[in-house]
């Protein structure tokens, strides 16, 4: 136990440095639709220490959220996706964006008017980005979180609610928000088409998010069996290493031009 409370303090006190020594970047992995073409991507942090060595997402992360330099990560993440979807524009790919925002990001009193800002200063449209927010957000607060979600709204940010289904059991409030899309969390599709159960979970919230009106975004697709299964049954879009893996932006502006070169 004190080995691992020592690893704790020694990753959150690197990880503080670690925006200023250059050692966290974004990349960005595509989404597609039911044709295969790009419709949209996700920004997901990586850390590179100097040594070398990666430390995984769902390592740091955590720490960063306990400790609550989420806030201070989440509002270099929102630049971050300003600036790449700036240079995906003038490489003439005007794909929204996806990032995720912590609860104590979002939570902040001065959110918003921090969006308005990055967005300002950087000139980036709000249309272009959508925030993802989990379920966790809608446990206390609901009304201030749908006020400040409606907030972001008019600027023109959308909203995506993240690893849809493994948590916050009340549905009543879809109807609340100001909602853009649902994520089918990876544990639902992993064993689709095979487990009864998790497919059942899958047609039902394709069903719902269709009387609501809102996209779909299956994650976790890594067999041609699992994108054929959500194609059938009008999946709209699709995210996952069958497709594209999570690469820095030169690496996804290439595969995008080598898409989009016509045929010799």
């Amino acid at each position: 136990m004190l080995a691992e409370a020592e690893q704790k303090l020694g990753i959150e006190r690197d990880l503080a440095h670690a925006l200023a020594n250059g050692e966290l970047a974004m990349h960005l992995q595509l989404q597609v639709d039911q044709r295969r073409q790009p419709v949209g991507a996700e920004l997901l942090m990586r850390w590179r220490r100097a040594d070398g060595s990666m430390v995984a997402p769902d390592t740091f992360i955590p720490i960063a959220e306990a400790s609550g330099l989420i806030v201070e990560l989440g509002n270099w993440v929102l630049r971050q996706a300003c600036e790449a979807w700036l240079r995906l524009e003038r490489a003439g790919h005007s794909l929204p964006l996806s990032i995720n925002v912590s609860p104590a990001q979002f939570r902040q009193p001065d959110f918003v008017e921090q969006v308005a800002a990055v967005l300002r200063e950087t000139g980036a449209p709000a249309h272009g980005l959508i925030f993802e927010v989990t379920e966790g957000l809608l446990v206390s607060d609901l009304d201030q979180t749908i006020a400040r979600m409606h907030a972001l709204a008019a600027l023109g940010i959308r909203f995506s609610v993240d690893d849809f289904g493994t948590g916050y059991s009340n549905l009543a409030y879809l109807k609340k928000m100001p909602l853009y899309e649902l994520k089918i969390d990876r544990s639902f599709i992993r064993d689709t088409p095979n487990d009864v159960n998790g497919t059942a979970i899958v047609q039902s919230i394709l069903a719902m998010a269709d009387h609501l009106g809102l996209r779909v975004v299956a994650e976790g697709i890594e067999t041609a069996q699992q994108a054929d299964y959500l194609v059938r049954h009008g999946c709209p879009c699709m995210q996952g290493y069958l497709f594209a893996r999570p690469a820095p932006l030169d690496e996804v502006l290439a595969t995008l031009g080598a898409a989009q070169a016509p045929d010799d």
